[in-house]
């Protein structure tokens, strides 16, 4: 049976979560994450790919993008990242097979308050997990990128996360650890709408 067409909304920002096959924890160690950091890097290079936030956690990735009117942009980048995450990965531990469970899964998250709630998830992701007790403590995420933007090398398109969250800079550095703190402080486990 074919797989469903992907349908792509000019102008939306996607939620994207990929699993490890079988759930099996294939990013486990540090050095496999960074690998998936190093392409989301290149991909945002290549095809000018808006990365908003991510998580790299062991056996999963969360990615929030901005869909723009390039309907190519992202099937290409999560093709590169995927794919040679994937061969290194094999290649490494001379390894045959599937290192993706399945397609990548995206969903359309409006640009309001949405927004706003799925970077805070995609943040607290290792925290509800109990691997860490703040995400500032999780090095494969963009939480530390969002609080203190580096002068060089930023994945996170910046300006494009203030437009959609309709802020300036300085309203945003004091809402977002307040999003955080309240997250952290409501944090039960897995939220049905994630």
């Amino acid at each position: 049976m074919p797989r469903a067409n992907r349908y792509f909304v000019p102008g939306y920002v996607w939620h994207i979560t990929h699993r490890c096959h079988k759930r099996e924890f294939l990013l486990r160690f540090s050095q496999d994450r960074q690998a998936w950091i190093r392409w989301l890097f290149e991909a945002r290079k290549r095809y000018g790919l808006e990365i908003l936030n991510y998580v790299v956690t062991s056996n999963h990735v969360h990615l929030l993008v901005y869909g723009g009117t390039d309907r190519e942009a992202i099937p290409r980048s999560m093709q590169l990242i995927a794919g040679r995450t994937a061969q290194e990965y094999n290649q490494r531990k001379q390894r045959k097979g599937g290192f993706w469970e399945d397609r990548y899964h995206a969903t359309a998250v409006e640009t309001d308050e949405h927004l706003a709630r799925c970077l805070t998830y995609i943040d607290l992701n290792m925290v509800r997990a109990g691997v860490v007790r703040h995400p500032a403590m999780w090095t494969h995420g963009g939480h530390s990128e969002i609080i203190n933007p580096p002068a060089r090398y930023r994945l996170i398109a910046r300006g494009r996360l203030l437009n959609l969250l309709s802020m300036d800079e300085a309203t945003f550095q004091t809402a977002y650890p307040a999003w955080i703190g309240e997250a952290m402080s409501a944090v039960a486990g897995r939220e049905p709408a994630w």
